[in-house]
C-alpha cells in the first residue's frame, strides 16, 4: 500500500504559510553558499529563476486538476489555500469574471522572512511566485502589482485581470 496519498494529504493540512518556512530553513543555506561563490546578484537571479520555474509548474498542476477549465473564479476558490491559517489579511475590492482585485493588509510570510532573518530574500521566495503561478494555472491571467509589505508598503496590491482568449480565427479577408 502507498504512503503517497497519506503523505500528500499532510502536506495539504500543513498550509501553505508552514510550508515556505519549512522551504526557506532549507534554500537560506543555499543561497548563502550561492552568494559567497558567485556573489549577490547572481545569487538573487538563480534563486528567483528557480522558485519562478517550479511555481509556474505548481499552476500548471493545479490547472490541471482544475474540472471544466481554469478561470478566475477556479482561481478565486483556491486562494484559502494562501490565506490559512491567518497568513494573510485580505480586503477584497472587486470580484468580477474579469477582474479580482484586492489588498493585502497583513502579511504573515512578510512576518515569518523577517523573523527568519530572510527579509532579504523573502520576496524571491513569496512574492515572486504570485504573477508565476498565473502563467502555470491560467496564461490568460495577469497580475499588477506596484507594491508589497515584504518591500516595505503598508499593504500589497493585487489586481488580476483575465483577458480574453486569442481568436483562433483569421481575420476577415479584404
Amino acid at each position: 500500500m502507498s504512503e503517497a496519498p497519506a503523505l500528500d494529504a499532510a502536506i495539504n493540512d500543513l498550509g501553505i504559510l508552514a510550508r515556505r518556512r519549512i522551504e526557506a530553513e532549507i534554500l537560506a543555506p543555499v543561497y548563502d553558499e550561492l552568494k559567497a561563490e558567485l556573489g549577490v546578484e547572481r545569487a538573487r537571479e538563480i534563486l528567483r529563476k528557480a522558485v519562478r520555474r517550479a511555481t509556474i509548474a505548481t499552476g500548471k498542476a493545479f490547472a490541471d486538476k482544475t474540472p471544466g477549465g481554469t478561470n478566475l473564479a477556479t482561481f478565486r476558490a483556491i486562494q484559502p489555500l494562501w490565506t490559512k491559517n491567518d497568513a494573510l489579511t485580505i480586503e477584497t475590492l472587486q470580484a468580477t469574471p474579469d477582474a479580482y482585485d484586492f489588498n493585502v493588509r497583513r502579511c504573515r510570510y512578510a512576518e515569518t522572512y523577517k523573523a527568519m532573518g530572510l527579509a532579504e530574500i523573502g520576496g524571491l521566495l513569496s512574492c515572486n511566485r504570485d504573477g508565476a503561478f498565473c502563467e502555470g494555472y491560467d496564461p490568460r491571467l495577469k497580475l499588477t502589482r506596484t507594491q508589497t509589505i515584504m518591500e516595505g508598503a503598508d499593504h500589497c496590491d493585487f489586481r488580476y485581470r483575465l483577458a480574453s482568449a486569442p481568436s483562433s480565427e483569421a481575420p476577415a479577408g479584404d
